[in-house]
C-alpha cells in the first residue's frame, strides 16, 4: 500500500483496496483457535491470541513486488481516477448553459462545429476587447470565454486540485472533451479550433504555455491535429509617423529596428500596448478584420515538441531546466512574422523569456542584493530626495509611475515595506525608515498596518550605504521609452550578506542568512589590505540567543543551529526570553497555550500550569509555571527539545545574479565577498576619474566666469540692449569654453512617459554654428553676481577647487573605499547605542510590571476599622528629606493666571502660586529642593517617618481624642476680604500647610478618601461609619467641577461632638508658600525637610487634656485667629501612615484658591 502511494500520490489506496489483488496463504499453527461457523472458513481468534508472531522480511516483501502486484493495483488506481475524470467529461451538443460568462458561438456543438473557434481570452477586458473585434467576423463562427488568471499547471496537480478546478471543468464542457480519448481530428467536439488571446507580456506567454501544457498532458493527440491550437497575436509596441504605423510584436523586434534607424527614431511616436485592454475598441476591429495576419497556428512536428513541453512543466526535469536556462542567450525572440509556430520555438524563444524574468524577480543579484522590484523602489526614493515622511500608499504610486512598474501597487506596498522593517530576524539596516506599523516579530511582519496609513523615508544611513557619487557611474536601464533603475547598484558592502534573501524561481531558488555588517566591514578591510578574509557565520541584529555552526555530511555547505534561551528560575518555574529566528511570537504563544492546563478542557494531554508574559511585542519574556513532577521530566528530556527552541539554517542553497546577469551558485559568504569586492574596487576607480573630471570641469567653468564678469566690469563685454546671437558669436571670437548642455540619445517619443519639460527655444544663432546652450551658463547668470565681489568670491571657490583636486589625485581607489567605511562605521555605532537604549527601556519596563505584579499578589496591609486613603506606594527619604506629594491639577476656574514655582515648563512640580518677593526667595533657597516621587519605588523609608510621628503620643487611643482641624467657613472667608492677610504677606513668612495625623478612633473627625490606586472616587466625601455623621455646612469650601480625575476630599464631624476650645483641639497650620488658602493638601517634601522638629508638631493631644505636651509648642506656628484651614487626616494602622497624593490624583494647590 505503501509503495502504491509513493508511485502515484493521487491513489490514496487503502488496506482494503490492495487485498482485492492480492491472495495470501499462512501456513500457522493457532493456539486454541475459534471459528465463527462451522465450516470454519474465517477466524475469529484475537491477533494477541495467537500465541506466535508472523514478521516477514524485507527480502519477501521486494519478491512480492515484483510479482506484479504493484502494477496492478496502480492500473486499478488509473482506471478509478479517469472514472471519476469521466464524470466532468464534455459531449457534442448545441447548446450548454450553466457557465458564467460564456459567450458561445452560434453554431458550436452542430454540424459546422469544426469551423467554429473559441477564443479563449486573459481576464474580461481581453474578453470586451474580442467582443469588439466579432463584430467584425460574425458571432456564428466565434466563442468567447474569460480565463481567470493563469491555469493550473495539470502536470503537477493531485486529483483533487483538478476535480475542484472549476476553471478546467469549464473548458472541458465548453469545447466537449472527454477524458482518454485519442482525437485523430476535431469532429467529435463542440469548437474545430482554440485560440488563445493573451497579453503579449511575459505573463500572457506563461498563460499561453500553461493552456498547451494542459492539452498535452490530456489530450496529447489534439495537438497533432493541424490548426487546431491557434494564437491571435496582437502588437505590444507601435510606432507612428504622420500617418504610417509600424506594429511591433516582441521588444526585442523593437530594438532592432530602432538601433538600425539611428538618429532619425526621435522622429516617430511610439506607444506601448502592454494589456489588450490597452487597444480600443475601434483597433480591436481593425485586429479581426485583419484576422488572417493577427492568427498563428501551432505546428507539432514530432515528438522532440513534446520533450520541450515537458521541460518546462515538470518537476522531474528540474536539472534539464536549469541548463536550459543557463543557455539562455539575451536577445532570443520569437519571430511573429510566420504563419505558423513550432511548439519546440515556442517553448524555447518565448516562454524561456517569461522563465528568465520569473528567475529575475525572484532572485536578487550579487552586487547589490535587490530584486527588480526592490531596485525600482530605491531607485525612485534617490529621484524624490525622499528625507521626508511620506505615505507609502502615494510612495508605490511615484515608484509605479518613474520607473515604469507593471504589477499590482499592492505587491509594491508589501515590498517597501518589508525594506522598512527592523524586528528581530528581518533586517539588520532597514534602508527605510518605518513610521507606523510596519510589522513585528509577533506575527512576522504579517500584522504591518495598510499602506493608507503608514509613513516612510530614507533611512540616515541609505546615502552612505549607496554613495551619490556613484549614480554617474551605473548602468540605467530604458523602458517605455522614459529612463528607469540601474541593472544595479554598487553598495560600499555587499547588502546581500546584510540584510539576507530567499526566493523561488523557475528551476532555481535560494536562501541567504543575514551577516553582521562589522564582520563584513573587517573582512573587507582584510581584502584592503591585501590579507586574507576571516569566516563569517550568521547574525541577526537584536537576537540574543545562539547561533552554532553544525556538521552535517548529507548537506554541502555549512549548516547552523538557531538556538533560544530558556531558563530554570526555580523548581517550578522556567523563563523564555528569546525565541530561535523566523519562530514568531504569536506562534510560540499558540504553542504554549496547547501545553498549558486549561481547566474547561481536562482531557487535553499538558504540562503547564501557568503561563505568563511581561514581553512586548518587539520582546520575547514567558514565564511557565510547572508542577516539580513536571519540571522534572522535562529537565530529563532536555528544555530546548521540549519547547521546540531551535530552526535550522544552511549555506547550501545561495544562488544570486552576477555581475554579468548570470545565475551562480555561491558556496559561502566570503565567495560573495571576495567578488563583490573585485567589482567594487573598479568602480571606486572609475568614481576618482569621474570625480576628477567633473572637478576640472568645474574649475574651467569658474575660470570663464571670473573672466566674464571681469570682462562685463570693465566694459570690455555688453551684456543689455543687444542680440544674443551676437553675444554668443563675441564669447566665441574671444575663446570662452562653451559648456553645452548634455542631449539626449535621439529616441522615438513615447506616449505616456514621464519626462521633464525642457526649454526649446528657437534661436537663429543655432544656424551661425553656436548653440544656444553652449554659453548658457554665462548668460543665464543673475545680474546681481556681476560684480567685484562675486568675482572675488569665485575666486576662492577656484582655489579651494584646486586644493580638492590636489587632494583626490593624491586619494587612492582603496583609501576613498576606507574612508567611507570609516563614516559607515560611526553610523553603525549610532545604531547600536539606540538598540542597546531601547533594550534597556523595555528591561526597566519588564522589571516594573513584574514588581506591580507581586506587590498585588503580596495583598494589602491590615488597616484598622477607617482606612483612609489607599494610594499606590509612598515614599521617605532616608535622609529625612520627607515625602514630596506629587498633585495633579485642579480644574478649578480661576480669576488669574498663575506662575509654576519651579520654573516654566517644569514637569515635576505642579503646584502654581505667584511670584515671591526677592526676600522669600531667599528663604526659599535655604530648603533642600524637593525630588518628584517615584511611584516605582518600594516603601522601605516609610518607618524612619512612622517613629518621628510615634513620638507625639500616637498610641493614645482615648475616646475624648480627635484628629486636630481647622475649619474654613463661607462667612469668614467672605468676611476677609481686602482685610485679611495678603498673598504677598503670607508668602513673605513662608509658611506650609502641614497634615495633622490622629491616632483616635472616633467617628467626630475622621476623614477618608478611597483612591483606587491612582484614582480617587470623586464622590467620597468623608466616610460613613456605624455613627454616620453629617458634615457641616459651613465647614467645606465649595469648588467648581474638577476636570480629569479628582481627589474630593471633606472633613467630618459629629453633631454630638462638644466644640473644644481652638487652643487645645485646633493646631494652627503654616500656610503653604505655594498658595494663598492651600490647606487642603499635604506637606510637600521640600517643606518637610527643613526640620525635622516641625515634622514632630503635627500631633494633638487628646480632647480636654489641659496641658500639651513639650514637643508640642512651635513657636514659628502661631495661628491667626481670623484665619483657619481645614485639615486632612488619614488614619490606616494603628500606627498611622503620612498619606501622599499623587500626580494622578486631581487635588492641587492651584485650585485652592477661590480668588485665583
Amino acid at each position: 500500500m505503501t509503495i502504491v502511494n509513493k508511485k502515484n500520490k493521487n491513489a490514496n489506496m487503502k488496506a482494503h483496496n490492495v487485498k482485492s489483488h492480492l491472495w495470501v496463504f499462512v501456513n500457522a499453527l493457532i493456539d486454541n483457535p475459534a471459528f465463527d461457523s462451522q465450516t470454519k472458513e474465517t477466524l475469529t481468534t484475537r491477533q494477541g491470541s495467537f500465541g506466535s508472531k508472523c514478521e516477514l522480511k524485507d527480502k519477501f516483501l521486494k519478491n512480492v513486488e515484483k510479482i506484479g502486484v504493484v502494477s496492478n493495483v496502480l492500473s486499478w488506481a488509473d482506471f478509478k481516477l479517469s472514472k471519476e475524470l469521466k464524470k466532468t467529461d464534455g459531449h457534442k451538443k448545441s447548446r450548454i448553459s450553466g457557465i458564467p460568462k460564456l459567450e458561445d458561438a452560434n453554431e458550436a456543438g452542430g454540424k459546422d462545429s469544426d469551423k467554429c473557434t473559441l477564443i479563449l481570452t486573459e481576464g474580461d477586458s481581453a474578453k470586451a476587447l474580442a467582443m469588439s473585434g466579432i463584430a467584425e467576423v460574425g458571432r456564428d463562427h466565434y466563442g468567447v470565454f474569460p480565463l481567470r488568471g493563469k491555469l493550473l499547471n495539470v502536470r503537477e496537480a493531485n486529483h483533487k486540485q483538478i476535480m475542484d478546478n472549476a476553471e478546467i471543468q469549464n473548458i472541458k464542457q465548453i469545447l466537449g472533451l472527454q477524458h482518454g480519448k485519442q482525437y485523430d481530428s476535431t469532429k467529435g467536439l463542440r469548437y474545430g479550433h482554440l485560440m488563445i488571446m493573451t497579453d503579449q507580456d511575459h505573463d500572457g506567454s506563461h498563460i499561453k504555455g500553461l493552456l498547451i501544457n494542459f492539452i498535452h498532458s490530456f489530450w496529447p493527440s489534439l495537438l497533432k491535429v493541424p490548426s487546431f491550437l491557434v494564437e491571435f497575436t496582437t502588437p505590444i509596441i507601435k510606432a507612428t509617423k504622420n500617418k504610417s504605423t509600424i506594429p511591433f510584436y516582441t521588444i526585442p523586434e523593437y530594438e532592432d529596428w530602432k538601433r538600425n534607424l539611428g538618429a532619425s527614431a526621435s522622429s516617430w511616436t511610439i506607444k506601448y500596448y502592454k494589456g489588450l485592454g490597452t487597444s480600443t475598441s475601434k483597433e480591436g476591429k481593425e485586429y479581426f478584420k485583419d484576422i488572417r495576419n493577427h492568427k498563428k497556428d501551432f505546428v507539432w512536428v514530432d515528438d522532440q515538441d513534446g520533450n520541450e513541453i515537458e521541460l518546462a512543466f515538470s518537476k522531474k526535469r528540474i536539472a534539464d531546466r536549469k541548463q536550459w536556462l543557463t543557455n539562455f542567450q539575451p536577445g532570443t525572440y520569437l519571430d511573429h512574422r510566420e504563419k505558423k509556430i513550432k511548439y519546440r520555438d515556442f517553448i524555447n524563444k518565448e516562454l524561456i523569456l517569461f522563465s528568465m524574468a520569473d528567475l529575475q524577480r525572484s532572485i536578487p543579484s550579487m552586487v547589490d542584493g535587490f530584486k527588480p522590484g526592490q531596485r525600482k523602489i530605491l531607485f525612485s526614493a534617490f529621484k524624490r530626495n525622499l528625507v521626508k515622511e511620506t505615505k507609502v500608499a502615494q510612495f508605490s504610486g511615484y515608484v509605479s509611475e518613474h520607473s515604469a512598474y507593471h504589477h499590482g501597487e499592492q505587491s509594491l506596498a508589501s515590498t517597501i515595506v518589508g525594506m522598512a522593517q527592523n524586528f528581530v530576524g528581518s533586517n539588520n539596516i532597514n534602508l527605510f525608515y518605518p513610521g507606523g506599523q510596519f510589522g513585528t516579530r509577533s506575527q512576522g511582519g504579517k500584522d504591518a498596518a495598510n499602506a493608507r496609513y503608514i509613513f516612510t523615508k530614507l533611512s540616515q544611513i541609505t546615502r552612505l550605504i549607496f554613495p551619490k557619487d556613484d549614480d554617474i557611474l551605473l548602468n540605467y536601464l530604458n523602458e517605455d521609452g522614459q529612463s528607469i533603475e540601474p541593472s544595479w547598484y554598487v553598495p560600499i558592502l555587499p547588502m546581500v550578506l546584510v540584510n539576507g534573501s530567499e526566493g523561488i524561481g523557475t528551476g532555481w531558488s535560494t536562501y541567504i542568512p543575514n551577516y553582521n555588517p562589522r564582520d563584513i566591514v573587517a573582512n573587507l578591510r582584510r581584502l584592503l589590505n591585501d590579507e586574507c578574509t576571516v569566516p563569517m557565520h550568521p547574525w541577526y541584529r537584536g537576537f540574543k540567543g545562539s547561533i552554532v555552526k553544525s556538521h552535517n555530511a548529507k548537506v554541502a555547505g555549512a549548516t547552523y543551529t538557531i538556538t533560544g534561551i530558556i531558563e530554570a528560575v526555580d523548581s517550578t518555574t522556567l523563563r523564555i526570553t528569546e525565541l530561535p529566528i523566523r519562530r514568531w511570537t504569536q506562534d510560540f504563544k499558540e504553542f504554549i497555550e496547547s501545553v498549558t492546563l486549561d481547566p474547561k478542557n481536562k482531557d487535553k494531554e499538558t504540562f503547564i500550569e501557568d503561563c505568563t508574559m511581561q514581553g512586548d511585542s518587539d520582546d520575547v519574556y514567558f514565564v511557565l509555571k510547572l508542577t516539580e513532577e513536571n519540571m522534572t521530566k522535562v529537565m530529563e528530556e532536555g528544555l530546548v527539545k521540549k519547547f521546540k527552541l531551535t530552526t535550522t539554517i544552511g549555506t547550501s542553497n545561495m544562488h544570486l545574479f552576477d555581475s554579468d546577469g548570470k545565475i551562480r551558485k555561491y558556496d559561502t559568504p566570503e565567495q560573495i565577498l571576495e567578488e563583490f569586492y573585485k567589482l567594487r574596487l573598479e568602480f571606486y576607480d572609475k568614481r576618482k576619474k569621474a570625480l576628477l573630471q567633473n572637478m576640472k570641469l568645474n574649475f574651467k567653468k569658474l575660470e570663464n566666469k571670473v573672466r566674464f564678469i571681469r570682462c562685463v566690469v570693465n566694459y570690455e563685454i555688453v551684456v543689455n540692449n543687444r542680440k544674443r546671437a551676437d553675444l554668443f558669436l563675441e564669447l566665441r571670437e574671444k575663446n570662452f569654453d562653451p559648456f553645452p548642455n548634455k542631449k539626449k540619445k535621439a529616441e522615438p517619443a513615447a506616449v505616456g512617459a514621464t519626462e521633464e519639460d525642457e526649454e526649446n527655444e528657437e534661436s537663429p544663432e543655432a544656424t551661425n554654428g553656436v548653440d544656444p546652450s553652449d554659453y548658457e551658463y554665462l548668460i543665464a547668470m543673475p545680474i546681481g553676481t556681476l560684480t567685484l565681489e562675486k568675482m572675488q568670491e569665485l575666486n576662492a571657490e577656484r582655489e579651494k577647487l584646486v586644493i580638492e583636486v590636489e587632494e583626490l589625485e593624491n586619494t587612492t581607489p582603496k583609501s576613498l573605499w576606507l574612508k567611507d567605511l570609516d563614516t559607515f562605521d560611526k553610523d553603525l555605532d549610532v545604531l547600536d547605542q539606540k538598540d542597546l537604549a531601547e533594550e534597556e527601556e523595555r528591561r526597566i519596563k519588564r522589571e516594573k510590571n513584574a514588581n506591580k505584579k507581586e506587590g498585588s499578589k503580596a495583598g494589602p496591609k491590615k488597616q484598622g476599622k477607617k482606612a483612609a486613603v489607599k494610594l499606590p506606594k509612598v515614599e521617605s527619604d532616608t535622609e529625612g528629606d520627607g515625602v514630596e506629594p506629587v498633585v495633579a491639577k485642579r480644574g478649578a476656574q480661576r480669576k488669574k493666571p498663575a506662575k509654576k514655582v519651579n520654573g516654566a515648563g517644569s514637569d515635576d512640580e505642579d503646584y502654581v502660586a505667584e511670584k515671591a518677593k526677592p526676600e522669600d526667595q531667599k528663604k526659599k533657597q535655604t530648603k533642600k529642593a524637593s525630588a518628584p516621587v517615584d511611584e516605582d519605588e518600594d516603601e522601605d523609608d516609610m518607618p524612619t517617618l512612622k517613629d518621628r510621628i510615634a513620638n507625639f503620643r500616637l498610641d493614645d487611643s482615648s475616646p475624648d481624642s480627635s484628629a486636630m482641624e481647622t475649619e474654613t467657613t463661607e462667612e469668614q472667608n467672605e468676611d476677609k476680604g481686602p482685610k485679611g492677610p495678603s498673598r504677598r504677606g503670607r508668602l513673605k513668612k513662608g509658611l506650609s500647610s502641614l497634615a495633622v495625623i490622629s491616632d483616635d478612633d472616633d467617628d467626630d473627625a475622621d476623614f477618608a478618601v478611597e483612591v483606587p490606586e491612582v484614582q480617587v472616587e470623586k464622590k467620597g466625601r468623608g466616610r460613613k461609619t456605624a455613627a454616620a455623621t453629617k458634615p457641616k455646612a459651613a465647614a467645606t469650601r465649595k469648588r467648581a467641577p474638577a476636570q480629569g480625575k479628582a481627589v474630593m476630599l471633606k472633613p467630618t464631624e459629629d453633631s454630638n461632638t462638644s466644640a473644644p476650645s481652638p487652643e487645645k483641639k485646633v493646631r494652627k497650620m503654616r500656610e503653604s508658600p505655594f498658595n494663598k488658602k492651600s490647606g487642603s493638601i499635604l506637606q510637600r517634601g521640600s517643606t518637610a525637610a527643613a526640620s525635622s522638629s516641625e515634622t514632630t508638631a503635627e500631633a494633638s493631644p487628646p480632647s480636654g487634656s489641659s496641658a500639651e505636651p513639650a514637643a508640642a509648642p512651635q513657636p514659628r506656628r502661631t495661628a491667626r485667629a481670623t484665619t483657619s484651614k481645614p485639615v486632612y487626616i488619614s488614619e490606616s494602622d494603628p500606627e498611622d501612615e503620612v498619606v501622599e497624593l499623587t500626580d494622578d490624583s486631581d487635588f492641587d494647590a492651584d485650585g485652592d484658591s477661590d480668588d485665583e
